[in-house]
């Protein structure tokens, strides 16, 4: 039985914003939780968004040599599981990448009552979990998760000794501007969303018919 396509919102090769080594990113469409404060809260709303095939969408994320690792974002990639780890899997055909997943549920929820169909394949192929609702509150401006009651979990030992800090390191962020769009790869540090959003309704201002010059 073939894996179900993928309802992607967005995807970037080649960033060193969102875990250790240069990676490609994947942000599927549609998440049940809508935290307060969200970072991408265009890609909660379970709607159409870019349909694609996983062995297609692996091809076009391992097009660039230097990447050695995903990270699976969103959106709530475990509503999405069959296909990330259909993904997952062709891609390790053509590399042995590394897996980083973001998701809003608890790991031992998803272990003994799985949201959707493919999450156990899912979790057998992620190599570093982060887990938990993002809550705003506790955003503390550090490593490589939201908020500080999300978690870390090593579920393989592929990147445990890698020295990369995933709950206390330093954010980064990159922005990818292609066209009239921008896009902000990471966990942002405190007040680059604000900056960041702010600069795009700037440019939208004057680019888009209508709106006020600046």
């Amino acid at each position: 039985m073939n894996a179900p396509a993928l309802n992607v919102a967005a995807s970037h090769v080649g960033t060193e914003a969102l875990g250790p080594g240069v990676r490609s990113v994947v942000w599927v469409q549609g998440c049940p939780f809508h935290c307060a404060g969200c970072i991408s809260p265009d890609w909660i709303p379970d709607r159409p968004a870019r349909n694609v095939q996983p062995a297609e969408l692996a091809a076009e994320l391992l097009a660039d040599p230097r990447v050695s690792g995903l990270t699976l974002s969103g959106g709530e990639p475990m509503g999405q599981a069959a296909g990330l780890a259909e993904l997952v899997r062709v891609a390790r055909e053509i590399r042995d990448v590394s897996v980083i997943c973001f998701t809003g549920h608890r790991l031992e929820r998803l272990r003994v009552r799985p949201p959707s169909p493919g999450v156990p394949a899912l979790l057998t192929a992620v190599d570093v979990l982060v887990d938990g609702l993002y809550v705003a509150a506790l955003n503390d401006g550090r490593g490589l998760r939201g908020s500080s009651n999300q978690r870390i979990h090593h579920l393989t030992s592929r990147l445990a000794d890698c020295g990369y800090d995933f709950g206390q390191g330093p954010r980064t962020a990159e922005i990818a501007v292609s066209g009239p769009e921008a896009l902000l790869i990471g966990v942002p540090p405190k007040g680059l969303l604000n900056a960041f959003d702010t600069a795009v309704d700037a440019v939208r201002a004057r680019t888009t018919p209508g709106g006020t010059p600046q």
